[in-house]
């Protein structure tokens, strides 16, 4: 299982980063989202090269004011290649994207052949 955060040091969020990837095993992507705001990460991917096996939100700040946290998307590559994953932060009430991150995943064919599980 890889893994990598959302931003790099700067904040800058036009820089593409790759991940490196298997066709056994996930791949998780890790975004902050404030949800007090409204913010919500979409992403949008070829469903033929990749799926998503989960979605997870862990609340890191939390009381009557504050509903904020880290959110996890896990994908599994179906085959091999470079795809390009796209997460445009969304707010509730707009239809234009406030921030975009851009991910391309670099995947090998597995060494032994072995099939995906889950596919």
């Amino acid at each position: 299982m890889n893994r990598i955060s959302g931003h790099d040091d700067q904040g800058h969020d036009s820089n593409v980063k790759t991940l490196p990837a298997q066709l056994v095993g996930t791949v998780q992507i890790h975004l902050w989202e404030d949800r007090t705001r409204g913010e919500s990460w979409v992403p949008s991917y070829d469903p033929t090269a990749l799926v998503l096996v989960n979605d997870d939100f862990l609340c890191i700040a939390s009381n009557n004011a504050i509903h904020a946290g880290r959110r996890t998307f896990e994908f599994s590559p179906l085959i091999a290649g470079t795809h390009r994953l796209v997460f445009e932060k969304r707010m509730g009430w707009k239809f234009t994207s406030e921030d975009r991150r851009l991910f391309e995943m670099v995947v090998a064919a597995d060494p032994a052949g072995a099939e995906p599980t889950g596919a």
